[in-house]
């Protein structure tokens, strides 16, 4: 999710991608000393390979700092087929999370598609070792995103205007497209929708937005709080039959590292997150460049979180 205009090739800008999230580690669950386990006393705060994620990991982080725990990050481990294993091995202990796509994971059964109704299915498909606390008003769903002027050709507004056209168009998205009911699957199954091709990108980051500007696909999956969207002239598809369940922001943590301290600090930071307040924040970090650490700094001192 960047806002510069983006010259590079795909491959290039995938190169690039891989170094800065890699750093002098190929493996963010390594970081910290040879065991890839929590230590004793210390919260390990883990988040997804995407700017959102990372911001609200390290708010989390600062909250919980500020109430005297210790904290130790891995951040942008990838996606939740590698972070979900983290938390069930002991290697994490908490990751910020959305409840929709949250609950589809757990419960390929899922039905609900409301704030309550997805959080309380959320909590009872979760697996006994790991536990959701408050969800916060925030809320960032995926959205299938095209450049304005294709859309306006196609007449399209929403994903139900593609039936019958997504066979002549190119998607992008995360691998886990492939699979998951938020990505093709879905768009089958809801909508009745089979695209020309798929081209595995990145989850709502810098190659999807790189595909969007330079027409090498027709449509991709973007975050609704991503300010790319506006900044680039794209326009995120309506979901008329909510293939995007509610999507609010929520802290995920393992059980048996919960107590009552940590828990007060995370549903406190819950109870000060909107939508807005997250944007405006994420802009901070994708915009304006600031780094994720120190966003999250000024956000808690000016909430008397940290």
């Amino acid at each position: 999710m960047k806002i510069s205009k983006i010259t590079l090739t795909i491959a290039t800008a995938a190169a690039l991608m891989a170094t800065a999230a890699c750093g002098n580690s190929s493996d963010p669950l390594a970081k910290g000393g040879g065991s890839s386990s929590s230590a004793a006393g210390t919260i390990t705060v883990g988040s997804a390979d995407f700017p959102e994620s990372a911001l609200l990991a390290e708010i989390y982080a600062g909250a919980l700092k500020a109430k005297g725990i210790t904290v130790d990050k891995k951040l942008n481990i990838g996606a939740r087929e590698a972070y979900i294993p983290a938390l069930k091995d002991g290697s994490i202990d908490l990751i910020p999370e959305y409840t929709g796509v949250l609950s589809q994971y757990f419960n390929k059964n899922a039905k609900a598609t409301d704030s309550e109704g997805v959080y309380a299915e959320l909590k009872a498909a979760l697996p006994p070792t790991l536990i959701v606390l408050n969800k916060s008003a925030a809320e960032d769903k995926d959205a299938l995103v095209m450049k304005k002027s294709k859309a306006d050709s196609l007449g399209v507004k929403s994903i139900a205007d593609l039936k019958g056209k997504s066979a002549q168009l190119t998607v992008g998205g995360p691998p886990e497209w492939k699979t998951r009911m938020t990505g093709l699957p879905g768009f089958k199954a809801i909508y009745g929708l089979d695209f020309k091709t798929f081209r595995p990108l990145d989850a709502g980051g810098p190659l999807t937005l790189a595909a969007l500007k330079n027409g090498q696909i027709d449509a991709g999956d973007l975050f609704t709080t991503d300010p790319s969207i506006a900044a680039n002239n794209l326009v995120a598809l309506e979901d008329p039959k909510s293939m995007y369940a509610a999507q609010n922001v929520v802290p995920l943590i393992t059980k048996s590292k919960s107590n009552p301290t940590i828990e007060g600090a995370l549903n406190a930071v819950s109870a000060k997150l909107d939508t807005a307040t997250l944007a405006a924040l994420l802009k901070e970090v994708v915009v304006d460049k600031k780094d994720p650490d120190a966003v999250a700094k000024e956000f808690l001192s000016k909430n008397s979180l940290g």
